[in-house]
């Protein structure tokens, strides 16, 4: 029992740490506002969640049948992501000092909605549940003791992570707040244009 909880937290870190578009999301975010940027987490372990109810009922595996639907999400969201990276890189000259924290309904609806569609729409994140999915049943893990150290480690990450970014925001000029937006939306680009070319090679296959 112990080890089912113990494989979801590690399964969990494994999934939420590694540096990837939503976390380079959720430090940009935390540099304005912490709130909104546990929620684009949320939003991103909420597409995660739903991947893993999908897997569990069986409708991931009729997908992955389905080579076409996997490429059209992967076009669509490596083109959203895109969109990001030039939203991030067209915001790089904005004062962090005068910049006012998004507490409308509007703007935390809009965070969370951020989080959960660029996960939702990236084919990694199917390929990634479905090898977890097959992990736990072959190592025969208990599921809800496996998927609850799954959440409970993501849930750690994008409420702990976002926080020390917030709190050491004052260490953050203008110039590096223009140079930390420069490097994420080149980064975001990356990813974007390497989901572009994957989806699009999958598609004509």
């Amino acid at each position: 029992m112990l080890g089912s909880l113990i494989e979801g937290l590690l399964l969990g870190f494994g999934a939420s740490v590694p540096i990837g578009p939503i976390n380079i999301l959720i430090m940009n975010e935390a540099l304005i506002s912490y709130k909104n940027a546990v929620l684009l987490g949320a939003g991103a372990m909420s597409a995660d969640l739903t991947y893993l109810t999908l897997i569990l009922i069986g409708f991931v595996s009729h997908i992955k049948n389905h080579q076409n639907i996997l490429s059209a999400i992967g076009i669509i969201g490596s083109i959203f992501l895109l969109y990001i990276a030039f939203i991030t890189f067209k915001n790089r000259n904005l004062n962090i000092e005068n910049l006012e924290i998004q507490k409308t309904a509007k703007g935390i609806f809009k965070s969370y909605l951020k989080g959960f569609s660029l996960t939702l729409m990236n084919p990694y994140t199917i390929g990634f549940w479905l090898s977890v999915a097959t992990y736990v049943a072959a190592k025969k893990l208990n599921p809800l003791l496996t998927v609850s150290g799954v959440i409970f480690a993501i849930t750690l990450w994008i409420t702990i992570m976002p926080f020390f970014v917030h709190k050491t925001k004052h260490f953050i000029t203008s110039k590096i707040f223009k140079t930390v937006n420069v490097i994420s939306s080149l980064i975001l680009s990356f990813f974007g244009i390497s989901m572009l070319i994957s989806s699009i090679a999958i598609a004509i296959r």
